[in-house]
């Protein structure tokens, strides 16, 4: 039988260990997620969804005669006329045109351009950017966090204490291969 300081360790231990799993729960979803989206930022952006429509123009345009009048028609034309912003020439062929959320680009001499339009992907811009520590709060938060999983961790390694599962027994291998894939990763990458 185990001694009374033995059983008071593992009442807390446990007590910790699905408390703190209670309270990080939500948390530790969001960096998960946040963390799987980051990883492919190669793949795909992770915080906008970014869409491009192709147009062409009859008009001919040329930029002494363009102004503000002649773009918003322009606009008129792609439903973009409320969208308004302001316009530019980043080049002697090319009219660029802000408007909310995204831009108009038309290549003036050939009149073929494109509408882009950025919207923020939803979920994942708002998990993304608590991934990223957006103000010193939530750093600290963060920090306490990270300590949270620590605690997790090493409270997790004794929940069992008497199994063929246990830390001294089959629990050991697996903490082990846990910690070869980061050094092999460090070694081969």
């Amino acid at each position: 039988m185990p001694s009374n300081s033995l059983r008071l360790f593992r009442k807390w231990n446990r007590i910790i260990h699905r408390d703190f799993g209670y309270f990080f729960f939500g948390l530790t979803i969001i960096y998960c997620l946040s963390g799987i989206a980051l990883n492919h930022k190669k793949d795909w952006n992770p915080n906008y969804n970014i869409s491009y429509k192709e147009i062409a123009l009859t008009d001919n345009l040329d930029k002494s005669s363009v102004n503000e009048d002649q773009v918003i028609k322009l606009l008129k034309k792609y439903n973009e006329a409320d969208h308004y912003k302001k316009y530019f020439f980043p080049d002697n062929n090319t009219l660029k045109i802000f408007i909310d959320n995204g831009s108009v680009s038309v290549d003036m001499i050939s009149g073929k351009g494109y509408i882009e339009k950025i919207t923020k992907r939803p979920l994942f811009f708002e998990i993304n950017f608590l991934h990223y520590n957006p103000g010193k709060w939530w750093l600290w938060f963060s920090d306490i966090f990270c300590i949270g999983m620590i605690t997790i961790a090493i409270s997790g390694l004794f929940i069992i204490s008497k199994s063929k599962n246990s830390l001294s027994k089959r629990g050991i291998w697996f903490i082990l291969a846990g910690f070869v894939v980061p050094v092999l990763a460090l070694i081969f990458l």
